[in-house]
């Protein structure tokens, strides 16, 4: 889905960006919050500031445990492989707890086009309007990674039916929330080619 031309710089600057980023059809978990003007694109717009410290712990003790690992790698293989699965087995019973606790809703679930620049996504029974800032959090399934961020409305496109292709782009997002949804396309697209 191409977003709209426009003579202004920064907006075909904006589209020049998504095209670098591999976009794929997918049906994901979608929340999507408004933010008020006034609003620090860095707060916590789905109630999850109660356990942003032991987030932030988790991706400390994530990022040690990959160096570790590293340095391990040099002198066993065997138990270099043993202990990053025992780690990718914690790391997925984190995410399936985290969705149980939080389930989304039938309506939640959207078809999109995603990559690590954006998303486009139909919407029905919401305007939008161009330049607004809003607050998204995915859950991608297989994997239930539900990465955050913060996207802006880079065009809106009325289609016949009365709704509307809301395009947009990641403008604040975590360098971890990033490379989640970065795993998630290249496991897209590997389960794609499997298929094919």
């Amino acid at each position: 889905m191409a977003a709209n031309h426009s003579d202004n710089p920064a907006t075909d600057s904006a589209s020049a960006d998504r095209r670098d980023f591999y976009r794929i059809n997918d049906r994901i978990g979608l929340e999507i919050r408004r933010q008020v003007a006034t609003e620090s694109p860095s707060g916590q717009p789905f109630d999850g500031s109660h356990v942003e410290v032991l987030r932030a712990e988790f991706r400390r003790l994530d990022q040690d445990v990959r160096s570790q690992l590293a340095n391990l790698a040099e002198r066993d293989r065997l138990l270099t492989s043993l202990i990053k699965s025992l780690n990718g087995k914690v790391d997925t019973l984190a995410r399936i707890m985290a969705f149980e606790q939080n389930p989304l809703q039938p309506e939640d679930w959207k078809d999109v086009t995603l990559s690590e620049g954006g998303l486009s996504f139909y919407s029905r029974s919401e305007n939008y309007a161009l330049g607004e800032h809003l607050a998204m959090r995915m859950t991608l399934p297989p994997e239930l990674y539900q990465p955050v961020a913060t996207a802006r409305v880079l065009s809106v496109e009325p289609l016949e039916d009365g709704g509307s292709s809301i395009h947009t782009g990641f403008v604040d997002i975590h360098d971890h929330d990033r490379q989640q949804i970065a795993r998630h396309v290249l496991r897209w697209q590997i389960r794609q080619r499997q298929n094919g």
